[in-house]
């Protein structure tokens, strides 16, 4: 046990494995045939939570610890934070805003595939579909919210930390200015992040 749990990479190849065990027997458990809708369904679903929490929990690290916390770290240690650990933190961060976007979509995909509801449905909260369902405006809110956070992220976060961290060439005056920018997106993002939740849980929670 203690080999699997020393390597970071093992541990998740078998928390993987033991994820897939459970998709598998939920296929089975749902689906006669094993492996059909109800089973893809399930995984892009999965897919979508993990990502999700994957690009929230790192939206609420930088907001509840890093950015807090940054005054207080001695000016000889801060290069430590901006040199190593933010960098490998954007990059969770940004991709898992991609990849609930993306694994979003293919859920929404597979519910219009299935003969449910559709994008046109929940883009428009419902209001051009030809039976107006409370659900589809959940969904519509949560989903503009979370693609106005993931714009947020790609072309306003990442560029302007990117600046601050030195990770790009840029002007010395520019480094303070681009780093209040990206805190006030992702300071935004966190206040979106809640009622997006709301929204999403809610759909699923209320109308199944």
């Amino acid at each position: 046990m203690a080999s699997i749990l020393t390597n970071l990479r093992t541990t998740i190849h078998v928390s993987l494995a033991l994820a897939v065990i459970f998709l598998v027997g939920y296929a089975f458990a749902y689906d006669s045939i094993g492996f059909g809708s109800a089973f893809w369904m399930a995984a892009a679903r999965w897919s979508h939570v993990v990502a999700g929490v994957m690009w929230i929990g790192l939206l609420w690290y930088f907001n509840f610890v890093q950015i807090p916390t940054m005054p207080d770290i001695p000016d000889e240690m801060k290069p430590a934070i901006g040199k190593h650990i933010a960098p490998k933190a954007l990059f969770w961060f940004r991709w898992g805003a991609a990849f609930t976007v993306l694994t979003g979509l293919i859920v929404i995909g597979l519910r219009q595939a299935a003969g449910s509801y559709g994008f046109l449905d929940v883009l428009a909260f419902g209001l051009l579909s030809d039976g107006y369902s409370a659900q589809y405006s959940f969904l519509g809110i949560g989903i503009w919210m979370a693609l106005i956070m993931a714009f947020n992220v790609w072309f306003v976060i990442w560029p302007n930390q990117k600046i601050a961290l030195g990770l790009v060439e840029a002007e010395a005056d520019a480094k303070p200015k681009a780093a209040r920018t990206a805190m006030l997106f992702s300071r935004t993002n966190t206040l979106l992040s809640l009622p997006m939740l709301v929204a999403m849980a809610g759909a699923q929670t209320l109308f199944g």
